[in-house]
């Protein structure tokens, strides 16, 4: 099954493929926590989401990282390889809605909650600056909630 949003995707043991909810109070009605997606054992926004978010073009996205790599090591982003692309088109409406004949010209690349407020920092606009704010608060909100589930699950 392919990761999708709002979901925690589990890559150990014989149950690698197994998808489970990502699911709170807080994360249900939070927009950013939904775009959050689990890809590589890492909590991620797409560039496509991060660029909404922060009301840029994925484009401009892309082209401002790009000018500031120095900026954005491994740990920060990782571009999705083409069997991710395709699980993500799978599970993923915007993606799969493209017009016949239309591919995706560029691999994705996604942020890691660090990559994604460096991300603010490179944009260097009043949106971006403001929405990294709620970014941050999104993963935080989504730690916390992945913590309080660890202990329930080992007090069961």
């Amino acid at each position: 099954m392919a990761p999708q949003r709002g979901t925690v995707c589990s890559r150990a043991g014989p149950a690698a493929d197994r998808v489970s909810p990502i699911a709170s109070d807080s994360a249900e009605t939070d927009p950013i926590a939904l775009r959050i997606t689990v890809l590589r054992g890492q909590r991620v926004l797409l560039d496509a989401d991060l660029a909404r978010i922060y009301g840029v073009t994925t484009k401009r996205l892309n082209e401002q990282v790009k000018r500031n790599l120095r900026r954005f090591p491994e740990e920060f982003m990782f571009q999705l390889n083409a069997k991710e692309v395709s699980e993500m088109v799978r599970s993923r409406s915007q993606i799969a809605t493209l017009k016949r004949g239309l591919n995706i010209k560029h691999l994705p690349y996604a942020f890691t909650e660090p990559g994604a407020i460096q991300a603010a920092n490179v944009l260097n606009s009043e949106a971006a600056i403001e929405m990294g704010v709620h970014v941050v608060r999104a993963f935080v909100s989504l730690r916390q909630w992945l913590a309080t589930q660890k202990a329930l699950a080992a007090k069961l």
